[in-house]
């Protein structure tokens, strides 16, 4: 409990100064955005550093009070300062509008989504905090003793998710678990990679780099940047507590860079390829070529970037959309939502009249104007919108809280059932539940989070029949 209150309460205390600087918006918004990065060193850096103290602050990289936590509330809460320096008159840190600045209703609602948005931050990691440390009675497993070598047994698992995944994706209603598996078989892949490369296996690096490579080259071609990012941070994560220096001098630069070209590589891939133009791989031959080769690139880049970076980059604008129809033109939604996400669980089988989740959760979307029914664009969600637009900031405290809690307890468990932090939270925990990373809205989130759970608790069972997982103390 005292580690908990030595976050909560200074935590607490950055929210409400926000919150009391009400009618100074540009203030207000400033300690709220500079509260996340207060937590971050709450819960990493201080000296009462709220990690785990199995693991070396490195080696547990992958458990979600760090990467989770950064990447969840990186985009919820740090991504938003391009959006609100361009309100201010800003492009690139450079003054366009040299008009005096006065706040008005905008600034206003931009403050106000970051306060809640730095609630968000604070509940979500109070969750994993009082989930982090519980102790449990029930058994805990280990990989069986009589494994003479692990790391192959862990390629033959790999593989073997990898086979499922790809058989699910080909039978009717398990396409969903096909991407439970296939997430595993990856982050098992980059897991064998860093073995490998550690023990100088070549079996382990010419397995994890094939799977690794493949699936980055796939990245390459669907037009999203986050699946490039993703696959770029699980590798330096993972190479982190073994090569510091290297990857703590190649991140910054790394990231910069990519962040630099992804948007515009990204819009043109979508241009040629998702109208049918061009097919991925001749879409991705025309990226490549026109970052390389055309004279005006680097106009197309600031243009393309600055769009990317105060609009597609963080979700703030919709967010004061939102915040701008409840309650002031609709009330909150109550319950009205998590019923909507129980009701999505529930297999059509049983309920042929169940309606679609896609429109059932874009009909808020459509209601508060954000976009016009008919757009062919998906604008789904977050937690912390849908939190707000069900009970206001105390929705968003409560649910965060609670996914927070939930979060922790799946990582929790699935190292208590796939012998630790290797194997269970890298490969496990990130494969079922890699759709926590970023949230999604309630409808889809808890799906994804049952069928994760079912997708773990069915490889524990499985693994454990066969006797490759047995109790600790017999293993």
């Amino acid at each position: 409990m005292s580690q908990t209150k030595s976050f909560y309460i200074p935590a607490f205390l950055v929210f409400f100064l926000s919150l009391g600087l009400y009618d100074l918006p540009v203030i207000s918004y400033l300690i709220a955005w500079l509260g996340s990065f207060y937590i971050f060193y709450l819960t990493w850096f201080s000296k009462q550093r709220l990690t785990n103290k199995d693991l070396s602050f490195t080696s547990q990289i992958m458990r979600p009070l760090f990467l989770l936590q950064l990447i969840f509330a990186g985009f919820m809460c740090c991504t938003s300062i391009f959006y609100f320096i361009d309100h201010l008159g800003y492009e690139f840190f450079d003054k366009k509008d040299l008009s005096h600045f006065v706040a008005n209703q905008k600034t206003y609602l931009i403050a106000k989504c970051q306060r809640l948005s730095l609630l968000a931050h604070m509940a979500l990691v109070w969750g994993m905090l009082l989930q982090q440390n519980k102790t449990y009675n029930a058994h805990t497993f280990n990989f069986s003793k009589t494994i003479k070598k692990l790391n192959f047994q862990w390629l033959k698992l790999a593989i073997g998710f990898y086979i499922i995944g790809i058989a699910f994706q080909l039978v009717s209603g398990l396409f969903q678990f096909s991407i439970y598996f296939s997430n595993m078989a990856i982050f098992c892949a980059s897991l064998l990679l860093l073995k490998g490369l550690i023990k100088k296996e070549p079996i382990l690096i010419t397995y994890g780099s094939i799977i690794f490579g493949l699936n980055f080259i796939n990245a390459t071609l669907t037009g999203y940047k986050e699946h490039i990012l993703i696959n770029v941070i699980i590798l330096f994560a993972l190479l982190l507590p073994y090569y510091k220096r290297i990857i703590i001098l190649l991140s910054f630069p790394t990231i910069y860079i990519l962040l630099y070209v992804l948007p515009t590589y990204a819009t043109i891939i979508r241009e040629q390829a998702w109208t049918g133009e061009m097919t991925a791989e001749q879409a991705r031959s025309e990226a490549f070529e026109t970052l390389v080769s055309d004279k005006d690139i680097e106009d197309k880049v600031a243009e393309t970037n600055w769009s990317f970076l105060t609009n597609r980059f963080s979700e703030i604008a919709m967010f004061t959309e939102f915040v701008a129809f409840v309650p002031e033109r609709r009330d909150y939604y109550g319950l009205e939502i998590l019923e909507d996400s129980f009701l999505a669980l529930i297999p059509r089988v049983f309920y042929p009249n169940k309606p679609i989740t896609e429109l059932v959760a874009m009909e808020r979307v459509y209601e508060a104007g954000v976009i016009e029914r008919g757009a062919n664009v998906s604008a789904k969600t977050r937690p912390v919108v849908d939190g707000y637009l069900s009970f206001g900031y105390l929705g968003v405290f409560l649910f965060l809280l609670a996914l927070g809690y939930l979060i922790q307890f799946f990582n929790n468990t699935a190292e208590r059932w796939f012998g630790g932090y290797e194997f269970g939270c890298i490969v496990v925990f990130n494969g079922c539940f890699q759709t926590l990373w970023r949230g999604n809205n309630f409808e889809f989130m808890l799906n994804n989070v049952l069928y994760g759970f079912i997708t773990m608790w069915f490889v524990f069972i499985v693994l454990k029949k066969l006797q490759i997982l047995v109790p600790s103390k017999s293993a």
